[in-house]
């Protein structure tokens, strides 16, 4: 089995110098005139970029569509018209203040239950302190998320001008 893989696998022509182009490994002419290549010194291996020619093998397969994708393009990157657009905006800071409401009705009621850091027990947590202590280490990291929350939404309210 490693035989066939290994006669599978083209080999890379001795002859080809390998030039470091920063991140970039290369021996296109092109690319090493434009400077800052380093010849390497010693064995490359080479890989065959598999997204590159499974692209080229679909593009081949698949049918000419060139007129309706132009067309889909040309109709997505139309403007919108400035009412269209003040409504959209409009729409966007309404559902944003909405959002921001629930979290805000949210903090308060994970705040009330929090208790100062001191919640009140619960079920089987009077006699197990370890599920008491978990609960409140939840409510602290809810809490702290929620307050996260509520600092994205007002900063995107800022941007949307509300």
């Amino acid at each position: 089995m490693s035989l066939s893989l290994l006669l599978a696998v083209p080999e890379v022509q001795a002859d080809s110098q390998i030039y470091r182009c920063g991140n970039e490994y290369t021996n296109q002419s092109s690319r090493i005139r434009q400077g800052g290549c380093v010849p390497v010194a010693g064995q490359v291996t080479r890989v065959a970029n598999a997204r590159a020619s499974a692209g080229r093998s679909a593009a081949a397969n698949r049918p000419q569509q060139a007129a309706p994708r132009a067309q889909l393009a040309r109709h997505t990157s139309a403007r919108v018209s400035q009412p269209l657009q003040q409504q959209r905006d409009r729409d966007a800071r309404v559902i944003l203040q909405a959002e921001l409401q629930k979290a805000q009705t949210r903090l308060g009621s994970l705040h009330q239950e929090y208790n100062y850091g001191q919640p009140e027990r619960i079920g089987s947590e009077t006699h197990n302190h370890q599920k008491y202590l978990q609960r409140v280490a939840e409510l602290r990291n809810s809490i702290q998320r929620v307050e996260s929350d509520i600092a994205g939404l007002r900063r995107e309210l800022g941007r949307a001008g509300g």
